[in-house]
């Protein structure tokens, strides 16, 4: 049986520049559900941002809604 990750999908709704789209991280929150804000990596430079979790899934590395070798994953709780 294959480990479970989880994956939460983040929208930036406070940086005009990507506000609407969101992007998908790995989080090893406890409990982390839709509406948490979080700090997570955004862009080439990676500064740490406050998001929106508009998502949250559970799967295996195969089944992984982005690329496992570059995907980024959520810093915290903001």
């Amino acid at each position: 049986m294959l480990n479970k990750l989880m994956f939460a999908s983040v929208d930036f709704t406070s940086d005009p520049n990507v506000a609407g789209n969101s992007y998908w991280y790995l989080s090893e929150i406890e409990n982390l559900k839709e509406g948490d804000r979080v700090l997570a990596p955004l862009g080439r430079h990676n500064r740490l941002q406050e998001g929106i979790v508009k998502k949250v899934i559970f799967t295996d590395e195969q089944n992984a809604p982005y690329r496992i070798d570059s995907i980024k994953k959520i810093d915290s709780l903001a």
